[in-house]
C-alpha cells in the first residue's frame, strides 16, 4: 500500500470516529427532484418533512436531503423513520456523478449511531434511519469519486 494512500486512509478513519459535529459548509423508488439553491446552503426542515443541505468538496457538490417516511406516505418494515438522500455533482459542469461510493453515519442527540452504505439508482443515493429522539443529530458522509476520496459533516435538527 503506498504511504499517501495508508495516510489517507488512517486519517478517515480517525475521522470517521470523531463524535463532534460542528457545523460544516437495493434502488430506491420515488425521490423526486434532488435540486437545491446553491452550494454551502442548509434549509431547515419544512412543514413537509424535508431538510436539505449542500456542501462542495473538492470540486464536487453533494446535494442532501432528508425526509420523513410519513411525510413520503411511507412505511419501513425495519422501522426507519428517516430516508437520508444524496445526488453528487461535478462542480462546474453540473455533471451528476453515477459512479460514486458512499456511507453515511447519523448519531442521536444521545451518541447512539446508525452507518449505512448508500444504494444508488440513477444517481441518487439512498439509505433509511430512524431518527426517533428530538434534537440534534450529527450526520457525516464518506465518499469516493474515481479516486478521490470525500468527507461532509453537518448536522439535522429533528424537531
Amino acid at each position: 500500500m503506498k504511504k499517501g494512500t495508508l495516510w489517507l486512509s488512517l486519517v478517515v478513519a480517525m475521522i470517521w470516529g470523531l463524535p463532534d459535529f460542528s457545523m460544516s459548509q437495493s434502488p430506491h423508488q420515488g425521490h423526486g427532484d434532488m435540486s437545491s439553491t446553491g452550494a454551502g446552503t442548509m434549509g431547515p426542515a419544512s412543514a413537509a418533512g424535508m431538510f436539505t443541505h449542500q456542501v462542495v468538496d473538492q470540486g464536487v457538490r453533494a446535494e442532501f436531503q432528508i425526509m420523513s417516511m410519513a411525510s413520503m406516505n411511507m412505511k419501513d418494515a425495519a422501522g426507519a423513520t428517516h430516508h437520508v438522500m444524496v445526488k453528487f455533482v461535478r462542480e462546474g459542469t453540473n455533471e451528476q456523478i453515477r459512479d460514486a461510493i458512499a456511507r453515511v453515519r447519523v448519531v442521536s442527540p444521545s451518541g447512539k449511531e446508525q452507518v449505512e452504505t448508500l444504494k444508488g439508482d440513477g444517481g441518487i443515493y439512498a439509505a433509511s434511519f430512524t431518527l426517533a429522539d428530538k434534537g440534534t443529530y450529527g450526520v457525516v458522509c464518506v465518499f469516493k469519486v474515481g479516486d478521490q476520496q470525500h468527507l461532509v459533516k453537518f448536522s439535522y435538527p429533528n424537531s
